[in-house]
């Protein structure tokens, strides 16, 4: 048997408004119950008609996703998350991996009548896109974005309270040689992460073992760990800026029998999968890839509606997992 949204409205307590406004993306929908409309949706497997809704609104059900790379599994839960939200509201997500438009606009995501909206996960050259969306007037949201003067329309990490986090549960263990591995400068959550860091540190006085920037993979901790090793000093703590330069720096440590966190604390950035299954289990900042998604979907679909005019940012802030490889000294 089919199921409706009067099955909807009665599984979730709200009204066959609440659920409609839900659907059409509405942000006058308080959060709570806008959650409670999507856990009936799931636990109903409800899916809007999107060939009728297509017919009567004269949109195409679709929306676009961006994103750089899909090895990443940040990027991963995030169009994971995505795929299952815009589901829920009749929408099918179509994904393209670019990383950027440079001089040729027809990326085919952004000719004419291809999508209802477009989402630019972590994008690079953004300005680009964003003059070629606002040129064809297609609704769009940015995640992740490089540049705070496209915060717009946006949903973005506090990067800064990640950074911030780390060093200071790290210094609350005692830890006063601390060293920084970050990304490349080019991101914005390098530089976030990197002056929350420093900030806890000033305030204590402090100044950082040291700051060596890299590539966000597992060889650029485990090769500058090796180099410490060599050079014959350590700090006594380290913040990745992600988790696979943690994974490298431990795996530097434990193939020179150096313990973690009892020698050497280790914080990551991310919550890959990987880092509650390695040992030690990775104390890390958690990124709420479901919150990224939902706050996305609302934000471009109340774009799509017409129902929001005005610029929007929401900043969503991390998560400190705290596990096995930073510990009290």
């Amino acid at each position: 048997m089919k199921v409706s949204i009067f099955d909807v409205a009665k599984r979730s307590g709200m009204s066959v408004v609440t659920v409609s406004r839900v659907l059409n993306g509405a942000p006058s929908v308080r959060e709570k119950n806008r959650q409670k409309v999507l856990d009936a949706m799931k636990e109903l497997d409800y899916r809007p008609n999107a060939a009728a809704r297509s017919l009567a609104s004269g949109k195409t059900g679709i929306i676009g996703l961006i994103v750089t790379t899909l090895q990443d599994s940040f990027f991963d839960a995030v169009v994971k998350e995505l795929n299952e939200v815009l589901a829920l509201h009749g929408y099918f997500l179509a994904i393209s991996i670019s990383t950027g438009i440079g001089s040729d606009d027809n990326h085919y995501l952004i000719q004419e009548d291809r999508v209802d909206g477009l989402i630019l996960l972590s994008p690079m050259e953004e300005d680009n896109y964003i003059v070629e969306l606002k040129r064809r007037g297609i609704p769009y949201v940015l995640i992740d974005n490089q540049k705070p003067e496209n915060d717009t329309f946006s949903i973005t990490i506090d990067n800064f309270k990640g950074g911030y986090a780390a060093a200071s549960h790290l210094l609350e263990q005692g830890h006063t040689s601390i060293a920084h591995l970050c990304g490349q400068e080019m991101f914005r959550s390098t530089r976030e992460r990197r002056s929350g860091f420093l900030q806890a540190l000033q305030e204590k006085e402090l100044i950082p073992f040291e700051i060596v920037h890299g590539e966000f993979d597992i060889g650029m901790g485990y090769s500058t760990c090796k180099r410490w090793l060599k050079q014959g000093t350590l700090p006594t703590a380290v913040f990745a800026g992600d988790d696979n330069i943690a994974l490298g720096v431990i795996n530097a440590l434990m193939e020179e029998g150096i313990r973690v966190p009892e020698q050497v604390a280790v914080v990551g950035y991310d919550d890959h999968y990987i880092a509650s299954q390695l040992h030690p289990h990775l104390t890390t900042l958690r990124q709420p890839a479901d919150k990224i998604a939902l706050a996305a979907t609302t934000m471009l679909l109340s774009r799509i509606s017409g129902k929001m005019k005005r610029g929007s940012s929401i900043r969503i802030d991390p998560e400190l997992i705290i596990r096995e490889s930073t510990s009290s000294k």
